[in-house]
C-alpha cells in the first residue's frame, strides 16, 4: 500500500492544518508514492522503536511526537535523533508522526483518555478557530463523586503511573474532571472556569501547582502516561479504514522517565 493512502485517512480524522505552529506532524521520512507493508505504531521514533521496526518487518513507523522538531545541520550520528533518521532512510522506513493535530481533533487524545478514566458528558476544554470541536482538553464528570485521593489512586493504577504528583486537594470529593493530554498547565485557568474539581495534564512546574488557589486540585500524571492512548487511538483509526493493511502496535515504546 502507498503512504500516502495511509496519511490520506490519519487527515482525514486529524488534519495537518490543526497542528500548531511550532509542530512538524506529517511525514519526516519518506515518500508519499513509496509503498510500504506493515506499520509499528508508537508514542517516540528511538533507536529501540526501530529495533522493533526491523525486527517486525515494519516499513512505517507512525508515532504521536515527531522525532524532528528543529531542522538538523548534520548527521553524524552525534545524537540519538540523528542516528534514528539516517537509520530510517537507509533501512527504508518511513517517518510520520501525528502530533498536535490529533491533540486537538474532536475523538482525538483526550478524550480517548477521559473515556479509559471513565468520564461522560465529555465536552471541549478550549475550542480553537480552527474548526468546530477542534481545541484542546476536555471536561467530564464521573459517574458518582469520589473521594480526591482515591481517585488518583485508580488513575495511577489504570495508567500504571509511576507516581502522581498534585496540589493540596481542593474539596475532599470530585464529580467534574477536566483533562489535556501532554503539556497542559496553560489549560488551568480554562479547568477553573469549567466548574472542575480536578484538572489532570503533565509538565506542571513548580508554581503551577499555587496557581489554582484551592479553587481546583492540580495533578501532574506524566507526559507519556498521558499520551500512551495514542497507540490505540491510531490503531482504531487506521484499522477501521484500511481493514487489510498490517498494523503492530509496539512493545518498545516506553517512557524515558524512571520512578524510584
Amino acid at each position: 500500500m502507498k503512504i500516502k493512502e495511509i496519511t490520506a485517512v490519519l487527515e482525514s480524522f486529524a488534519p495537518l492544518g490543526w497542528q500548531e505552529s511550532y509542530d512538524n506532524s506529517g511525514l519526516v521520512v519518506g515518500r508519499p508514492d513509496d509503498e510500504v507493508h506493515r506499520a509499528l505504531l508508537a508514542v517516540d521514533v528511538t533507536e529501540a522503536v526501530l529495533d522493533e521496526a526491523e525486527r517486525e518487518g515494519c516499513d512505517l513507523v507512525i508515532t504521536h511526537h515527531p522525532i524532528i522538531f528543529h531542522p538538523l545541520k548534520r548527521f553524524n550520528s552525534s545524537t540519538a535523533v540523528e542516528r534514528c533518521v539516517e537509520r530510517a532512510i537507509r533501512r527504508g522506513i518511513a517517518l510520520y508522526a501525528c502530533h498536535t493535530n490529533l491533540d486537538s481533533a474532536p475523538d482525538g487524545m483526550s478524550r480517548r483518555l477521559a473515556e479509559r478514566l471513565g468520564l461522560g458528558s465529555i465536552r471541549l476544554l478550549e475550542p480553537s478557530e480552527k474548526g468546530e470541536g477542534v481545541g484542546f482538553g476536555v471536561v467530564g464528570e464521573l459517574p458518582e463523586p469520589l473521594p480526591t485521593l482515591d481517585l488518583l489512586r485508580r488513575i495511577k493504577e489504570r495508567l500504571r503511573i509511576g507516581a502522581v504528583r498534585y496540589s493540596d486537594p481542593a474539596a475532599p470529593t470530585v464529580r467534574r474532571v477536566a483533562l489535556c493530554t501532554g503539556a497542559g498547565a496553560s489549560l488551568i485557568g480554562a479547568a477553573r472556569a469549567a466548574g472542575a474539581e480536578l484538572y489532570l495534564t503533565a509538565d506542571l512546574k513548580y508554581n503551577d501547582f499555587m496557581t489554582p488557589d484551592g479553587a481546583l486540585t492540580v495533578a501532574d500524571i506524566g507526559h507519556f502516561e498521558s499520551e500512551y492512548v495514542a497507540i490505540d487511538l491510531l490503531f482504531d483509526v487506521l484499522s477501521k479504514n484500511l481493514r487489510t493493511f498490517a498494523l503492530l502496535k509496539s512493545g518498545a515504546s516506553r517512557n524515558p522517565i524512571n520512578y524510584l
